[in-house]
C-alpha cells in the first residue's frame, strides 16, 4: 500500500541586501512515503487494518476498500501529529520483509 504525501512549500521572506529589497525563495519537492499496512479478517466481519511501522497505528474497516481507505487516514493523521510534537517519521527504506513456514502441529 502506498501512501502519498504531497509537500510542496515554496517560502518567500524579504531581506535587505546592500539597501535593496529581494525576495528568498526555498522550495521542498514531492516526497513520497510508502508503509506496508496488514489486513487481518475478523470473524464477526470485516478487516482490522495494522501499520507495523507506525506502533499504535491501527484501524478497521467492512470492506478491504474501506479498510485501505480507513489506514490512509490513520496513517495521514499519525503522520501529521508526529510533525506536530516534532518527532521523526518512520520509513520502512530498511526494513526487510520475510515470511517463516512451520510445521502445523495438531
Amino acid at each position: 500500500m502506498f501512501f502519498n504525501s504531497l509537500v510542496l512549500l515554496t517560502l518567500v521572506s524579504s531581506r535587505l541586501y546592500n539597501g535593496r529589497k529581494f525576495a528568498a525563495r526555498a522550495k521542498v519537492s514531492m516526497q513520497t512515503l510508502s508503509y506496508r499496512v496488514l489486513l487481518r479478517k475478523e470473524p464477526e466481519g470485516g478487516y482490522t487494518v495494522i501499520v507495523p511501522s507506525l506502533p499504535g497505528c491501527i484501524t478497521y474497516g467492512e470492506t478491504i476498500e474501506e479498510s485501505v481507505a480507513m489506514a490512509r487516514e490513520a496513517i495521514a493523521l499519525y503522520i501529521e501529529s508526529l510533525r506536530a510534537h516534532g518527532e521523526e517519521i518512520p520509513t520502512e527504506e530498511a526494513t526487510l520483509e520475510y515470511t517463516i513456514t512451520l510445521p502445523a502441529h495438531a
